[in-house]
Formats: C-alpha cells, sequence, structure tokens
C-alpha cells in the first residue's frame, strides 16, 4: 500500500488555517491546504511519497495552485516544484528550523509578482542580412568560400563562418533585448533574463514587479507592439508567481526530525 505524504506547493503568512479548494496535483485533485507553525504555513495537498510524476499536467497544476493563493495572500514563496514531506512533523520542524529564513524572504518579497515577456523575430532572413552587412570578417568568409576551389577546405572555411556567425547573432540578440529593456527600466523592481533556445528568440526576461502596476506594464507592451510590429513578436505572461527571483529548494535530509 502507498504511503501518502504532503506536496509541498508554496510558504505564505497566516495565523488561520487555509483551504483552497480540490485543486492539487495528482488525478484525484486532492483538497489543497495548509500546515502552520506560529502564523507561518506551507500549502499543501496529499500526495503519495514514492509516485510522484514529472511531466507538463503537474508542473501546471504546481503553478495554479501557487497563483491561486496569490489571489488571496500578497507574499507567497514558491517551493521547486516535485517537493514533497513524509508528515505534517516534518513540515512543522523545517519551518521551526528555517522560521527566520522564511520569514525574511517573505517580507523581501511581500507585493511583488513576476512578468515574463519573450521576443522573437519575425523574418530571420532580414537579421542574418543585417549580420552580414555590419560584419566584415564574416563577408571576407563569404568571399573565400566562394573563391574556394578545394571542397575540403571549403567545408572547413564554412564550419568557421558558422562559428562567427552564431557568436555575431548572439551579439546581436543581447544588444537588441538591451534596447528593449529600456523601455522597463521605471516600471520594474528587477529582472532576469532566462534561458533563450531557439535562433529567432532574442530575450526571454522575467521582471519582478511590485503588484499593481501590471496596467503600467499592459501599456508598455501595447507600446513595444505598435513601434516593432513588423520585426517582433512579443509574448507576454503575467502576473506569474516569482520563480525566476527565488529557487527554494528542500532537501530530503531537511525534512528529518530532530
Amino acid at each position: 500500500m502507498l504511503k501518502d505524504g504532503k506536496y509541498v506547493y508554496c510558504i505564505i503568512e497566516s495565523e488561520y488555517d487555509c483551504n483552497f479548494g480540490a485543486i492539487g496535483i495528482g488525478e484525484d485533485n486532492p483538497l489543497v491546504t495548509t500546515i502552520g507553525l506560529d502564523g507561518l504555513c506551507m500549502v499543501v495537498s496529499n500526495h503519495t511519497l514514492n509516485k510522484f510524476v514529472v511531466n507538463p499536467e503537474n508542473i501546471l497544476n504546481h503553478q495554479k495552485v501557487i497563483e491561486k493563493v496569490m489571489q488571496e495572500f500578497n507574499a507567497v514563496i514558491p517551493v521547486r516544484f516535485g517537493t514533497v514531506a513524509a508528515t505534517p512533523d516534518e513540515i512543522r520542524n523545517l519551518l521551526q528550523c528555517r522560521y527566520r529564513e522564511f520569514s525574511e524572504t517573505l517580507r523581501a518579497f511581500e507585493n511583488k509578482v513576476e512578468i515574463n515577456v519573450k521576443g522573437i523575430w519575425k523574418n530571420m532572413d532580414t537579421i542574418f542580412q543585417e549580420i552580414d552587412a555590419q560584419n566584415a570578417e564574416i563577408q571576407k568568409i563569404r568571399e573565400e568560400v566562394e573563391r574556394e576551389p578545394e571542397s575540403g577546405k571549403k567545408e572547413e572555411k564554412m564550419y568557421n563562418a558558422g562559428h562567427i556567425i552564431q557568436k555575431a547573432l548572439d551579439e546581436k540578440k543581447k544588444q537588441e533585448a538591451e534596447q528593449i529593456l529600456t523601455a522597463f527600466n521605471r516600471s520594474v523592481f528587477d529582472f532576469k533574463q532566462n534561458k533563450i533556445k531557439d535562433d529567432n528568440m532574442f530575450m526571454n526576461v522575467a521582471f519582478l514587479i511590485n503588484s499593481g502596476r501590471e496596467k503600467e506594464i499592459d501599456n508598455i507592451m501595447d507600446d513595444l507592439g505598435e513601434c516593432y510590429k513588423d520585426r517582433i513578436d512579443f509574448i507576454y505572461t503575467a502576473p506569474i508567481p516569482i520563480f525566476s527571483f527565488v529557487d527554494l529548494r528542500i532537501l530530503p535530509e531537511e525534512w528529518e526530525i530532530d
């Protein structure tokens, strides 16, 4: 028989027990409640200890639960996806051990939310044409490739050209992202550039903003969309939990009860 533990979503401050409804991770959507100690609480739901599934559905559900909590609390610290405690006593023990740390983190991020902005170039042919025009070294190598009669040397020059083009593309992404970021300078508390995987994506930025300034960001995005309508598609997500600014990881040994 599988033993039930407590899946942890986030940490809040509350003097009373909370019930966020049957929205938890799992086939039966277990009830999401809190386990607390002296006003500090972990938001949890029942979950088996040895049968945790990592899939997009559960990752999304993890975020949705935290977003639900954000509707009721001004300070919410997300816990890393996949964190499970064995018992309520383990949770209370950890809250006691790290009480000051958790409390200070909640204070630091009170009334803060995250927004995410991705910038995607619409036409990569145009981008590569700009890189060619701006980079004399690439132009020179292209000319050498065209003149090279020996296939082996031609391939080597093309290989070298590929590395130079990639480096130039990375630099162009950085420059264009910095240009876009200036539009947010007066409206955000902090920002972080997240990982970029595709050639046509030049920015993937998480912004930390004060809750209540979402309309201000909406207006900035409208202006950017109009200004760059022929060049860039923007993907804008807001508000979301502050995953990019707090990565609260609880190791298995930390659950141990003294």
